[in-house]
């Protein structure tokens, strides 16, 4: 899965260094979509968050958490390049209101924000968080008590609910399986 990736420097995009309230953010919204429309096939966006200075949730919300919610499923989000412990905070409490699940990675470190994924479905998380790419099957084995079926259901629901990209590919046996992917 060598998908491009893209990334995208929020500053550039917003008219100066704050991102206070829904309009502005609505305003941003646009051109931060203009911009992913430009590269119709980049699956994955990292938004750079590199001399942002500050952001309110209502303009988190409105848009990086907005955009991410659009292409659930089909394109993944991520932040980088965010180490403010308060803009962290922002953003987690703009993505757990809408319900989207975000992954702010800080080098090789990925750190959940937002959404969380449902207690059956964390250990399913934290094993595709450390691949970049994962299969069901990679993971039940993994585990002794976990079946195939099993697995892939775990993985459908993380891809459904956006924490994971997914793709089909041809499986050993002929058939189709499906490889997961994780944001960033």
């Amino acid at each position: 899965m060598n998908e491009d990736v893209r990334v995208l420097a929020l500053r550039e995009i917003m008219d100066r260094p704050e991102g206070w309230g829904r309009a502005q953010g609505r305003e941003v919204y646009q051109r931060l979509l203009r911009s992913v429309e430009e590269s119709p096939g980049t699956r994955v966006f990292k938004i750079s968050m590199k001399d942002v200075k500050r952001v309110d949730i209502s303009f988190a919300s409105e848009t990086v958490v907005e955009i991410a919610r659009r292409y659930r499923g089909s394109k993944g989000f991520c932040l980088i390049d965010l180490t403010d412990p308060d803009l962290i905070e922002n953003w987690d409490a703009a993505a757990a209101r809408k319900g989207q699940p975000l992954l702010v990675w800080e080098g090789r470190t990925g750190r959940l924000i937002g959404a969380e994924p449902t207690q059956g479905c964390r250990e399913a998380f934290q094993f595709a968080l450390r691949h970049p790419t994962v299969r069901a099957a990679e993971f039940a084995e993994s585990k002794s008590d976990m079946t195939i079926a099993n697995a892939s259901m775990k993985f459908k629901q993380l891809w459904e609910q956006g924490f994971l990209l997914r793709r089909e590919s041809a499986a050993n046996s002929g058939g189709v399986e499906f490889v997961y992917q994780r944001v960033g």
